[in-house]
């Protein structure tokens, strides 16, 4: 019986690879791999420790002995560190920013990689992040890379903050976003693009269910 398909979602910020990840790992049945709240769960940690992005020695020694549990609680994900839920507070503008700067660093993204590659190595997975598919599975079956224009970006991320009750303008969002852009796009580990053989989708003026049925349709003709 043939190995279920490994399927890597790219993509800057905001651009609804998180959304439509976790609906097209649902209708497939498949795991949903959430990449960015790894990075995310270590920066919050590193936050806390008092370890500054640009500490390597204290990053190393940090994902040495941290642990992240991912945990799938009645149709919801949650991040847990240290058997704390971190869900919430690891999607914080601070945090997010701390995640760019700190998955920069070859020893976290090293300590991730493996985590990320023995999660997928049975195949039936929906992988979403920034470098699943030209790192950690270029093999994938599937590779798509979701991308949205900076205003669309912006406003999706300004109403998710709104909505959790951050006190944030649309103006301070999209220059957040366009920050966090230059970040991933510019780091010489790593950086954002879209991989070998990656089909490209623009979310901008569509909903996710409409994404999710291209995906679905494109999976379904190349089996």
């Amino acid at each position: 019986m043939k190995r279920p398909y490994v399927i890597t979602v790219d993509g800057p910020a905001g651009s609804g690879k998180s959304t439509v990840s976790r609906m097209l790992a649902e209708r497939l049945s498949y795991a949903y791999l959430d990449t960015g709240a790894l990075y995310r769960a270590v920066a919050y940690r590193a936050s806390k420790s008092g370890i500054r992005p640009d500490d390597e020695k204290g990053l190393r020694k940090l994902c040495d002995r941290i642990r992240i549990d991912v945990r799938n609680q009645k149709g919801i994900l949650k991040v847990f560190v240290e058997d704390e839920d971190v869900s919430s507070v690891i999607r914080t503008p601070g945090v997010s920013m701390m995640a760019s700067r700190v998955s920069a660093v070859p020893t976290v993204r090293q300590a991730l990689l493996v985590l990320q590659r023995k999660t997928g190595e049975k195949g039936g997975i929906v992988a979403e992040g920034r470098d699943m598919g030209t790192v950690v599975f270029p093999g994938a079956e599937f590779k798509f890379f979701l991308t949205a224009s900076v205003e669309e970006r912006s406003r999706r991320r300004y109403l998710e903050l709104v909505e959790k009750g951050e006190r944030v303008s649309l103006q301070e969002v999209r220059k957040d976003v366009i920050r966090r852009d230059r970040q991933d796009t510019d780091r010489p580990v790593a950086p954002l693009r879209p991989s070998e053989g990656a089909i490209l989708i623009d979310s901008s003026n569509r909903t996710v269910s409409e994404v999710v049925d291209q995906m679905a349709e494109i999976i379904e003709r190349g089996k």
